[in-house]
């Protein structure tokens, strides 16, 4: 959940907004909504935000015009569509999905559990794609969300293996591997590698997921294998140099 703290807005009475100061708040409101509480009232977003309720009224007026939030029933408010259509213009601009998607249905099929491709989006780990398996019980997460870069598997990879290279986490670089038991939640676990395209671009963290009842560690290494394995073909389709990840999946299988 959003740090009220965090991101509040310091706000003085003003009769007009300048142009900058409007976007600012229109997008803190934006800002405010999360996975854990996607439906807000107007206090709640006032918390959140620190805004006065008649900016907040004022702006929400505008971003409902543009399809940006929706208003309930109930009174409360929730994000609109128009955020899903920038959502997929997002995705088209990376061009990877023709090459990610089809493999994470292939590590999904193979692995019976989800699989994710995350990149790092100032300062966060964000779910680019994701593919869920068909079994009841699997960990669901969401296109688009957001997620901290100081937990989880694929927070250590995007760490370990972009310019926010982490002296601690040497041995993820050399290993070409991590995994994460119950760090975000403390029933699933996870395996993460990177993906990679020319010049040693880091593109993104492949990744697998799943309840940790079932993902144990003792099943831990045949996941990393699955994903180096896939990691190494799709770093080649971007024009990448796959030597290093193939030779981590030939330590793994040792």
């Amino acid at each position: 959940m959003n740090n009220p703290s965090d991101s509040k807005l310091t706000e003085q009475p003003e009769s007009a907004e300048s142009g900058v100061a409007a976007v600012d708040r229109a997008f803190a409101i934006l800002a405010a909504f999360d996975i854990e509480q996607d439906c807000l009232s107007l206090a709640e977003i006032a918390r959140r935000t620190g805004l006065y309720k008649s900016t907040i009224l004022r702006l929400v007026a505008s971003l409902e015009k543009a399809g940006f939030i929706r208003k309930l029933g109930d009174g409360r408010y929730s994000v609109g569509p128009e955020p899903l259509r920038l959502s997929q213009l997002y995705q088209g601009s990376f061009h990877l999905r023709d090459v990610i998607h089809p493999l994470l249905e292939s590590i999904t099929e193979e692995s019976g559990e989800t699989s994710s491709f995350y990149v790092l989006e100032n300062g966060s780990r964000v779910v680019l794609f994701r593919v869920e398996p068909k079994r009841a019980v699997r960990v669901s997460v969401i296109e688009g969300a957001r997620f901290s870069l100081h937990t989880g598997a694929s927070g250590k990879i995007l760490r370990a293996f972009s310019k926010l290279s982490d002296p601690s986490l040497v041995q993820i670089r050399e290993s070409f591997w991590a995994c994460s038991f119950g760090e975000r939640d403390p029933e699933t676990a996870a395996v993460s590698v990177p993906v990679f395209a020319m010049g040693y671009e880091l593109k993104g963290a492949l990744t697998l997921s799943g309840p940790a009842d079932r993902l144990v560690k003792e099943h831990i290494q045949n996941a990393a294998a699955i994903l180096l394995r896939n990691a190494a073909i799709a770093t080649s389709a971007l024009g990448g140099n796959n030597n290093e990840l193939r030779a981590a999946l030939d330590r793994v299988n040792l």
